[in-house]
């Protein structure tokens, strides 16, 4: 497993957001720019996103007090309600932006992100949930594995493929919490892998299959360091033989990160 950071490590952490500059003057004043912008019904969303990327790229130079309100100013303007357009189609643009940003502001926004997955402002708004659920694994914060493994026997194959691309991202937990998530991914897959093997004209099962295969079969291969086994069935029998091994620690490499 993944060497588990010394105390010093945390304390040496906390000294250096305490070094960094708070409740600054121009982080409030963007804050009033995007609530301004927030308010004009759409209009001006193009405007709001450019303030957000600008805040996205201040959250790791700030303070506590200042990622504090960061996170929760971009969490507000994900209770914007926007009117669909000429063509009926739901304008998400900003509630996207917002989405995908908080997954750069771990851990402080795992809450707010977890609060705004199953919010029933964005139950037919897959393009925001799907976004929601990315940005909650990029926080890669321990937090957020409870949720997501909630999420993976969703009745949307959409959800179901985004949630695990995020938990892709837990390849640094300990050995028995990456072997439980595993197990999970696994037995999910092997759920689909069944029916269709059974049942193979069964259309619904088999289009979940497709959207879903690919991406929890890359991660079963981030946690178990296994990328030789691409098929459900074969991890299957892989786990029955390994399960109780010992499993290489995985380091994320720079070209993995998202």
């Amino acid at each position: 497993p993944a060497p588990v950071q010394p105390a010093g490590h945390l304390l040496a952490a906390d000294d250096d957001d305490e070094e960094k500059p708070d409740n600054r003057p121009e982080i409030e004043a963007l804050i009033e720019e995007l609530e301004d912008h927030v308010k004009e019904k759409g209009d001006e969303d193009a405007e709001a996103v450019t303030v957000i990327e600008k805040l996205t790229k201040e959250f790791p130079k700030s303070g506590k007090r200042d990622r504090k309100d960061i996170v929760k100013e971009i969490s507000q303007a994900l209770k914007a309600r926007r009117r669909p357009n000429k063509d009926g189609l739901m304008n998400t643009v900003l509630h996207e932006a917002s989405a995908k940003a908080l997954g750069e502001m771990g851990p402080e926004s795992v809450r707010e992100l977890e609060k705004w997955i199953d919010h029933k402002s964005f139950e037919d708004k897959n393009p925001v949930r799907v976004q929601l659920i990315l940005s909650l694994g990029r926080t890669k914060d321990e937090d957020a594995v409870d949720t997501l493994v909630d999420l993976l026997p969703n009745h949307d194959a959409e959800i179901q493929a985004a949630t695990a691309n995020a938990l892709s991202n837990f390849i640094h937990l300990e050995e028995k919490e990456r072997k439980e998530v595993f197990k999970e991914v696994l037995d999910e897959i092997t759920r689909v892998r069944n029916i269709i093997d059974v049942d193979n004209v069964d259309p619904i099962e088999r289009k979940r299959y497709d959207v879903i295969a690919a991406p929890m079969i890359r991660t079963l291969q981030e946690l178990s360091g296994n990328f030789d086994v691409r098929d459900p069935l074969k991890f299957r029998s892989w786990w029955n033989d390994n399960k109780h091994e010992d499993w290489p620690s995985r380091v994320e490499d720079e070209d993995d990160k998202g």
